[in-house]
């Protein structure tokens, strides 16, 4: 997963219907860039240099794994979207909306297109009255003040006055925490731990991932299935119980649910898959014994995708000891999940075909996955 950072942004409007080209901004940013995580008040203030309407400004913290520049480019398509035209004129005039990186992390960037922190964000109140709302003790890297001493240093005389609407986060339209406990299973190579590693950062949740690579016997079960097939199961499986077992009992008063990158039926989907018929039999009476002592998920949400995608994700994860894993293989575990998910009618499941969807790389299909859990 790539490593998130937070890029603190401006929002005006003098044009139509303030307000609301505000909130459609947001709307738009969250789509393309990122989870918001911080919204200001929104501030009426005078316009800056030009004589015309006041301005409504905002100020928000959104994470993000774009770079800087991406994140221009895609500021910039909102703009256009929201039918800001730029012209050439010299000085300022009246916009529909105006967006502008304030800062990027606390990095200094000075290129053709883009230059952060902001040049003239300490002169302007319209920005650091907002911003002190969301981030007062931010400390500018060039100027090495905070926002709050940077307000105060100020010499703008402009007055503001805040608005009594609050912009909706539209990081909110998706609620998790009325579960405790999710899991999202999948196929190997479906992305169930992308996913929920992505979900769990987004939605503050403690993350519980299968601890698959520390098997030692997983690579030589690939080498020779007969062989290790049982004691790879047997070893899956109490490692399993006992991290799920674990996990529930500790609770952690920061997070506001649990989420898993597997549940433990798996060791049962997969064991009959692997095992002799007289070793499964031997084993699903040792499963039986641990899996009704075990929480179950409130929401079980299995992850399909057809066999060519799931043979291309195991190509380009490049595990050594996954890439000889036949189709039939990959079939039969699809196959038992859904009869698994078929016959156990108790459980909340979900079952979403992302064959078509690369959430990892589109923001859109992650927003789409979310849209398709909450529903």
């Amino acid at each position: 997963m790539m490593q998130s950072k937070k890029v603190y942004i401006s929002l005006g409007s003098n044009k139509g219907d303030k307000l609301k080209n505000l909130q459609l901004a947001l709307n738009a940013i969250y789509i393309a860039v990122g989870t918001i995580r911080s919204i200001s008040k929104v501030y009426k203030s005078p316009a800056f240099g030009f004589d015309g309407d006041d301005f409504l400004n905002a100020c928000l913290v959104v994470e993000t794994e774009m770079e800087s520049e991406e994140v221009l480019q895609e500021l910039l398509k909102v703009e256009t979207k929201l039918g800001r035209v730029r012209t050439n004129k010299e000085g300022y005039e009246s916009r529909t909306i105006d967006l502008d990186i304030l800062f990027f992390e606390d990095e200094i960037i000075n290129s053709e297109t883009l230059v952060v922190p902001h040049p003239e964000l300490h002169k302007r109140k319209f920005v650091l009255d907002p911003l002190k709302d969301i981030a007062p003790k931010f400390e500018h890297p060039k100027y090495e003040k905070t926002i709050l001493q940077l307000l105060e240093a100020c010499e703008d005389d402009s007055v503001l006055e805040p608005v009594n609407i609050w912009l909706k986060n539209p990081s909110k339209a998706h609620d998790f925490s009325k579960y405790n406990y999710m899991a999202i299973e999948g196929n190997i190579g479906a992305g169930k731990t992308s996913l929920v590693t992505k979900m769990a950062k987004d939605y503050n949740a403690k993350l519980v991932l299968e601890r698959f690579a520390d098997n030692p016997f997983l690579p030589k079960f690939y080498e020779d299935a007969q062989r290790y097939a049982f004691t790879l199961e047997m070893s899956f499986l109490a490692d399993r119980y006992q991290q799920i077992s674990d996990d529930l009992s500790q609770l952690d008063l920061f997070k506001d649910f649990i989420l898993s990158d597997y549940d433990v039926f798996k060791s049962l989907i997969f064991s009959k898959i692997t095992l002799q018929e007289d070793e499964f039999k031997l084993y699903r009476k040792l499963f039986n014994l641990m899996y009704k002592d075990i929480a179950k998920p409130e929401l079980y949400v299995y992850l399909y995708q057809n066999t060519e995608r799931l043979q291309e994700n195991i190509r380009k994860r490049g595990r050594d000891y996954e890439q000889n894993i036949e189709n039939e293989y990959l079939e039969k575990i699809n196959s038992g999940y859904l009869e698994f998910l078929k016959s156990n009618t108790e459980l909340n499941t979900k079952i979403i075909d992302i064959s078509d969807r690369d959430f990892v790389k589109s923001r859109a299909d992650y927003l789409w996955i979310l849209d398709e859990i909450c529903k």
